[in-house]
């Protein structure tokens, strides 16, 4: 019998999924080109500190080392928080995740902080003034990207060690995805680039599932590794076929082969989904009989 795991950030929403042929119905942090709206930002962080490597020479080698330091801190930094932007993607993306292990956001925006005081060279600012600005820097990173996730979400009554083990099994499929579009890609045929994306959609929907409750890994793990590995061996051979021969017949087995797979992969999908609502009936029709038992009787209320 299945078992749904997860706390009060468990989606409790229909077990029907959306039309992937429909990319508007896919939620957007599902979609295989998505990406953090604010995740171009940092680079913006360095433009902005440019003027530190225009202003670096001819003052001399402390002016010099100072502002390239300033500059080096600063684009550390954008670097960081862009880091940080795309771990709070992947957490969000989640219904039940661990927060991320190492706090980018926020020292990305201490080095920022740190990055200014160290550029500021006017002499009269002083070590206060320096410092000053630093602290304004950093408060104002923060406030513009937030905070990272400080603690775990929907990890209420979750076995920590399945979890691992559907994390390191989540890891595998999505290098055999990333695999499969690179592979793809460069053939240009950009309907069956499409058909790859679609297919990275469907299987993701299976990953979610796995997450939601660890104890279908073990129906699930094949389709995340065996038929995913050979999807992607797949891809690897008709990516070189086709651009040694541009066989014709070997791009419809091909499409045929990602249509069965994603046909495959829904199936499993669902059936899962549906052993967890049967599982979650049977437990309700048990706690009836219980109260029942007991001489508990539900009360009605009268219009």
């Amino acid at each position: 019998m299945a078992q749904r795991y997860g706390g009060k950030y468990s989606p409790q929403g229909p077990a029907s999924g959306p039309d992937l042929h429909d990319p508007r119905s896919v939620p957007p942090h599902r979609r295989p080109d998505a990406r953090h709206p604010e995740e171009g930002r940092p680079f913006w962080i360095v433009a902005a500190a440019l003027p530190f490597l225009l202003g670096a020479f001819g003052e001399g080698p402390f002016a010099l080392a100072r502002a390239l330091g300033a500059f080096a801190l600063i684009a550390g930094a954008a670097w960081t928080i862009r880091e940080g932007l795309r771990a709070e993607f992947a957490y969000v993306a989640r219904s039940s995740a661990k927060r991320p292990a190492f706090p980018r956001k926020i020292l990305g925006s201490v080095a920022y902080g740190l990055g200014l005081a160290l550029g500021a060279q006017a002499p009269e600012l002083g070590v206060i003034g320096a410092a000053g600005i630093g602290a304004i820097g950093t408060v104002v990173s923060l406030v513009a990207f937030g905070l990272d996730p400080l603690k775990d979400k929907g990890m209420d009554g979750v076995d920590e060690f399945q979890q691992e083990r559907v994390a390191r099994v989540v890891k595998e499929g999505e290098a055999y995805l990333t695999e499969m579009r690179k592979a793809i890609t460069p053939s240009g045929e950009r309907v069956l680039i499409t058909r790859v994306e679609q297919f990275a959609t469907t299987a993701r929907d299976l990953f979610r599932a796995v997450e939601e409750d660890p104890g279908d890994l073990a129906q699930a793990r094949r389709y995340m590794t065996v038929y995913l590995e050979g999807a992607r061996d797949a891809t690897i051979k008709f990516a070189d076929l086709w651009r040694n021969t541009r066989d014709h017949k070997a791009r419809d087995d091909y499409a045929a082969l990602l249509d069965d797979l994603e046909a495959n992969f829904t199936a499993r999908t669902r059936k899962m989904l549906e052993d967890g609502r049967e599982g979650l009936e049977i437990e309700i029709d048990v706690l009836r009989d219980r109260l029942a038992r007991e001489g508990v009787v539900p009360t009605t209320r009268e219009n």
